[in-house]
């Protein structure tokens, strides 16, 4: 009996053990193709500090003092658009709630809505004074409605740039007006955008308007990119004497979507220009592809003492890379499992990484993760597979 035991011991381990391997994922055949374009260098930007990325992937094409603290004038009402949007999906605002005017509100200077004092207004209408006619008396009223105060709505604006990653940005404000401790960056400012544009594509949709009436006064969305460039569907402008000019725009042709950030430029005229170099040497020479979404099934990992024995394996925040055109094709992407995976396993937890090359190149590399819990196996599961992975050494 026990020679019989040890006889299938022996053939179900030769079966279950063979060394683990790197899997390839499969990749088309490669096709006859026009060669790729030739890629001149970034263009010259007149301004002090600028930024390109990907929205997708993150990728950044071309930076120019991109991490450099900088007074970010009207592009800060980006973020306190942003703020009562988030508060109105968790239910917290309605984009019908009227919002009392105060004093303070009324009385700021610099760009305006021209709301009156005592008035109730909409939300939505503020939300439209906001971005569209980048009102500093506007801003003021939504933070009073938010947070009671706009200190206490600073605060806020604060928390929610920690939370986003905005390492060089602080906040005094709602609107954007001159102040010693108040100030952003070109990459944080890029963040903020990706932040809008993902978390809530609904109010998004108000950055493309050309312009709005309030109080009988019709005037026109400051950013010249909108009439210039029909892809260019958003975001904000910012003028002050310190600041200079700015602008962040955001474009989308094709399916890929691109983020621009120019800050200190010397004229309306002039951040506009500069901004169309960018966006029309990133669309022309670089391309964007979704391999894996987040979730997805990249590929199955073998489980050792556990309640199952397989687990599905994937990537926690998906595959998308950035790269110039003509190259996207020529990847070759492989998986490496851990060699012994054992229960109990988490879901996020890392069993192996996924390793993507250009030729002998490599390009990106993600850990691979558990998409589902595994719980440990009872007593003689476990007892049973460590017979097993004895084995497994032997012949590994």
């Amino acid at each position: 009996m026990f020679k019989k035991f040890i006889h299938t011991l022996l053939i179900s381990s030769a079966i279950l053990l063979v060394p683990a391997a790197v899997a390839q994922t499969p990749q088309p055949q490669p096709q006859p193709q026009a060669a790729a374009p030739l890629m001149p260098p970034a263009p010259t930007v007149a301004a002090s500090s600028y930024l390109l990325i990907d929205a997708s992937s993150g990728k950044v094409l071309v930076e120019h003092n991109s991490d450099e603290p900088l007074p970010p004038a009207s592009l800060t009402k980006m973020m306190t658009s942003y703020i009562a949007s988030m508060e109105i999906l968790r239910g917290q605002l309605k984009e019908s709630d009227l919002v009392l005017v105060s004093e303070k509100a009324w009385r700021m200077g610099g760009s305006k809505m021209f709301i009156e004092v005592g008035n109730q207004v909409p939300v939505i209408d503020l939300l439209r004074g906001i971005i569209i006619q980048s009102g500093n008396d506007a801003s003021v009223a939504m933070a009073e409605h938010i947070a009671g105060s706009e200190d206490g709505f600073a605060d806020l604006m604060n928390s929610h740039a920690k939370r986003l990653g905005m390492v060089n940005t602080h906040f005094e404000n709602a609107s954007g007006l001159p102040s010693e401790n108040h100030y952003s960056s070109a990459r944080d400012m890029a963040i903020m955008a990706k932040a809008i544009i993902n978390d809530d594509p609904e109010h998004y949709k108000l950055y493309k308007e050309k312009e709005y009436i309030w109080n009988g006064i019709r005037q026109p969305n400051r950013n010249l990119m909108l009439w210039r460039d029909k892809s260019v569907d958003g975001l904000k402008t910012g003028h002050t004497e310190e600041a200079g000019y700015c602008l962040v725009a955001s474009a989308e042709r094709d399916g890929m979507r691109l983020i621009s950030v120019v800050m200190g430029t010397a004229s309306e005229q002039a951040r506009a220009a500069e901004t169309q170099k960018l966006l029309t040497w990133g669309f022309r020479f670089f391309e964007t592809k979704s391999f894996y979404q987040p979730g997805q099934v990249v590929a199955p990992a073998r489980v050792w003492a556990g309640q199952t024995d397989q687990v599905d394996a994937g990537l926690a925040e998906g595959l998308v890379l950035t790269l110039p055109k003509g190259q996207v094709d020529k990847l070759e992407a492989g998986v490496t499992m851990n060699p012994v995976i054992k229960a109990p396993i988490a879901a996020g937890d890392v069993l192996g990484q996924v390793e993507v090359k250009l030729g002998e190149e490599v390009v990106h590399t993600a850990p691979l993760v558990a998409l589902a819990d595994v719980e440990e196996a009872g007593l003689f599961g476990r007892l049973w597979d460590s017979i097993r992975l004895f084995f497994y050494g032997l012949f590994n």
